[in-house]
């Protein structure tokens, strides 16, 4: 047999799978949902990417498969089999992927069984509680980092894994941007925790607790029972915050298998779950079925819808602008703002409810219940990884608890998940998210008390005797993503000692800082464009009179069109963070928050596309 013949290998047929191997997802559906019977396979093994590393008659491909050979693989693993590569962001130090140093070889089990040959490639892992001083510093890296080990490799189809914060769009950003069949494969959400017989929640019940602890109304020895009570399992944040939120922002999008971001991490279902998704990657590969099939402008559209339903994290507008524009749509602020008016929160999970976490959420339906109740709002017709329609995904899907996931004639809220604001502060807009603060706030006019760095910021607010009131407005600048850097979720201010011992718990504040999803309170965020770079949050001074007004959208300082002028004129540059490195990279290229903070120089419109490596 020529080695420079590839058609003539031994083929592994696609194996088109029974829609029964996806009744394993959501054991509560009482229907798998459909997908393409036997689809036509689009392309061939010579015209598999890996072909051509491993398929010619030449010195080269003969280096490739000797090497290959040296692990302990033979022809029969690769010879006509679609190579998948399996992007693992697994690390000792990131328990929200702790599982996946096992979930890998589901994956990989999966792939075999469906004829393909998976080989494990680790990426960064972001771990969202110790890296600093954010993992958003480094989400563009992730992105990078995947787009290149999928580009540079012998790679068909990848398996993203990940759930973390940063790492879902992280993850999708670069290999939307590798353009192979890719199927993301979701951390999902741990147990919930348990104190002295209360639930508590991720990060939403950290901050009620800790401030009980700063009035002192919690003693060290029940705060360590806290600390180790309110984590209990490997998996992400069981709260509807960041990590929850774009995971099911990815399965909205049509990139993962319906149901997929809801199972809990530690549940039988998860293992299945992944061997599943490498059985489908094969799938895909052969079907040609690339994300630009699947991410259009509509698919993001619907990723939006079902992020205002669940109450989302403020998080998920950089990341969904981040990820759709990596695509080639142009989603911006306004498609975020013009959902929410129209789009009820009718998820009850914490922190815009006030009992519920995510393994409810998935003992009541998962996201296919969630999304069969939105169906008006969403566009059914759209392409997924499973080959069928989103419509044709949640075909059986069911709500078993409507406290958990209401009706839409109940909702939690009628609108507001989240809210755009702009005006003089914040002309390319801010973000609050009214779901998760007290309505008094929604109109407030109030003095300002201003901060331009963190450090001072936290010892003036355990200053007892600061001058404040609950009518200020907190204002933290120089925190956004050069300012920061990299944008830190500091923007859930701590409200001042002084007050918390008065029993205030909310108040308005500003910031051009991210906040934790799991967090809540009256936090504006993402100012644009930022202080650092002498937005006008550089200019407000303490004492300076805000408006906020949220059902107009709107956020001004009330000085005068020539002070204004004034203070503009007089800004002076900060130091620069970085000289070198990727801090320096960093710097040079990062877009403002409205822009998804991605790099400049990853736009799909900047330069021609990026070909295929040369192998000589």
């Amino acid at each position: 047999m020529a080695l420079d013949s590839p058609s003539s290998f031994p083929r592994a047929a696609p194996v088109h799978r029974s829609e029964a191997t996806f009744d394993v997802l959501m054991p509560f559906s009482p229907k798998p949902p459909a997908r393409m019977s036997k689809p036509s396979r689009a392309i061939t093994p010579d015209q598999l990417r890996s072909a051509r590393w491993f398929a010619h008659d030449d010195l080269r491909s003969f280096g490739h498969r000797s090497r290959i050979m040296q692990m302990g693989y033979g022809p029969a693993d690769w010879v006509g089999k679609p190579v998948i590569g399996i992007i693992n962001t697994w690390s000792d130090i990131n328990p929200c992927h702790s599982h996946f140093r096992q979930r890998v070889e589901d994956v990989k089990r999966g792939v075999l069984q469906a004829g393909g040959f998976p080989l494990e490639l680790p990426a960064i892992s972001l771990a969202e509680n110790f890296v600093k001083p954010t993992t958003m510093l480094y989400r563009n890296m992730l992105a990078m980092e995947t787009e290149e080990l999928i580009r540079s490799h012998p790679i068909d189809g990848a398996v993203l894994m990940g759930g973390c914060d940063k790492t879902t769009p992280g993850l999708l950003m670069g290999a939307t941007s590798a353009g192979v069949p890719c199927i993301y494969v979701p951390a999902g959400p741990m147990l919930r925790g348990n104190w002295k017989g209360n639930v508590l929640g991720s990060g939403s019940d950290a901050w009620k607790y800790w401030d009980e602890r700063r009035a002192g109304n919690i003693s060290a020895d029940e705060w360590l029972e806290i600390e180790g009570g309110i984590a209990r399992s490997h998996g992400t944040c069981m709260t509807m915050g960041t990590a929850s939120t774009m995971t099911a922002i990815a399965e909205s999008i049509g990139m993962s298998l319906p149901g997929a971001s809801s199972i809990p991490a530690p549940d039988a279902n998860h293992v299945r779950m992944s061997a599943e998704s490498g059985r489908h990657i094969v799938d895909m590969v052969w079907e040609d079925l690339v994300p630009a099939r699947i991410q259009t402008r509509k698919a993001f559209e619907n990723a939006i819808v079902v992020a205002m339903a669940m109450g989302c994290s403020t998080n998920a507008i950089i990341h969904v602008v981040g990820m759709a524009r990596r695509a080639g749509q142009d989603i911006g602020l306004d498609d975020f703002d013009r959902a929410s008016r129209k789009v009820p929160v009718i998820a009850n999970i914490r922190p815009n409810g006030d009992k519920y976490l995510m393994e409810d959420f998935y003992y009541a339906g998962g996201l296919p219940a969630l999304q069969s109740r939105l169906r008006e709002h969403l566009h059914l017709d759209q392409l997924t990884v499973t080959g069928a329609t989103l419509g044709d995904n949640i075909a059986g899907a069911a709500v078993y608890n409507d406290d958990v996931i209401l009706p839409l004639d109940r909702p939690l809220y009628q609108e507001g998940a989240l809210a755009v604001l702009k005006g003089n502060i914040a002309p390319d807009g801010c973000v609050i998210k009214p779901s998760a603060c007290a309505p008094r706030f929604y109109h407030h006019t109030g003095p300002a008390l201003v901060f331009d760095d963190y450090p001072s910021m936290k010892a003036a607010l355990d200053d007892e005797a600061l001058d404040v009131t609950q009518d200020h407005i907190l204002i933290l600048r120089n925190a956004g993503p050069q300012g920061g850097p990299g944008m830190p979720e500091w923007g859930m201010l701590p409200i001042p000692k002084k007050l918390v011992k008065q029993c205030v718990r909310d108040m308005l504040r500003i910031s051009d800082a991210r906040m934790s999803g799991t967090s809540y309170g009256a936090c504006i965020l993402h100012v644009a464009p930022e202080a650092y770079i002498g937005g006008p949050l550089a200019l407000v001074r303490t004492g300076d009179m805000i408006t906020v007004d949220i059902p107009s959208r709107s956020i001004n300082l009330d000085i005068s069109a020539d002070e204004f002028a004034r203070r503009q004129a007089a800004w002076k540059p900060l130091p620069k963070r970085f000289e070198r490195g990727y801090g320096w990279m960093f710097a040079q290229h990062i877009q403002q928050a409205n822009e998804g903070c991605d790099f400049d120089f990853l736009r799909t419109d900047f330069g021609a596309p990026v070909g295929e490596p040369d192998i000589f």
